[in-house]
């Protein structure tokens, strides 16, 4: 892929993760300052169409990125810290011993990302919360999804228990198709070993995740469970 057609997709993809509504061509042009003109835009975005990493939802006259475009953009992330104010919360929630710090870590994960997490000390102890943040996402918001969303809450600790054991210890993504919650979801999930125990735990949200700052987070608590 040619570097401008590379800077429109990753736009078209943080402008998604932000708002969750389709992109348009003017909206690129207009808010970012590519610097090109609309009907370049339009035409690398039909040529980004072709090549399967957007589609048009519905009747809309933008396009949201697919999972294809996702598994592209996770290869250009680059590794960076959470905030200053991020890492000090983090911190004191982690000063706390055991499982009540890692339930604080947990709580503190939910509202930062404004995703589900779920933190499993060990395969069959599980905590979860964040579950009401993925009903507010526009996405989750038709009838048919809501289902499934509910679906997977009512599995949650046999999906996990399922992967635990296959998840290699640290930071990974789970995207679309290959993500065990299901193929609408996108997971960053960490596996890591404390004082002699294996844990895992992870934030839940939809496809659209602001996963460049959700690997920063785990990241971060990973490098802190060592």
């Amino acid at each position: 892929m040619d570097k401008r057609k590379e800077v429109i997709l990753n736009t078209i993809i943080k402008e998604h993760i932000k708002t969750g509504a389709p992109v348009g061509s003017s909206v690129l042009v207009e808010k970012y300052k590519l610097n090109i003109s609309s009907a370049t835009v339009r035409n690398e975005m039909a040529s980004l169409e072709d090549e399967e990493y957007i589609i048009q939802p519905h009747t809309s006259a933008g396009r949201i990125p697919t999972e294809k475009a996702y598994n592209f953009y996770l290869n250009s992330i680059k590794g960076k810290l959470p905030g200053k104010i991020e890492i000090s919360e983090i911190e004191k929630c982690l000063a706390n011993s055991g499982e009540s710090g890692f339930k604080e870590t947990a709580k503190l994960l939910s509202r930062i990302t404004g995703n589900a997490v779920f933190w499993a000390f060990h395969r069959h102890n599980l905590f979860y919360t964040g579950i009401s943040n993925l009903f507010q996402q526009p996405e989750f918001s038709e009838l048919e999804v809501i289902y499934d969303i509910s679906a997977i809450i009512d599995r949650i600790d046999e999906i996990i228990n399922s992967i635990f054991e296959d998840v290699n210890e640290g930071v990974h993504t789970m995207v679309g198709s290959e993500n065990p919650f299901g193929d609408f979801c996108g997971t960053v999930i960490v596996k890591y070993k404390f004082e002699n125990k294996v844990g895992l735990f992870g934030m839940l949200g939809p496809i659209r995740m602001d996963y460049e700052k959700n690997i920063a987070l785990a990241r971060f608590i990973s490098g802190k469970l060592k």
